[in-house]
């Protein structure tokens, strides 16, 4: 099993906008950040 990462806080918060403001899927705007989507599930 791979070890978690830690992201930023700052971009947590930048995807979540993001998805909020165009109504983007999660995974397509964690893709687009080099994020994992898991990652914003919370």
């Amino acid at each position: 099993m791979a070890a978690a990462r830690e992201y930023p806080d700052e971009l947590r918060e930048r995807a979540v906008r993001e998805v909020r403001s165009t109504g983007r899927p999660i995974a397509h705007v964690a893709k687009d950040l080099g994020i994992h989507k898991e990652a914003l599930r919370g």
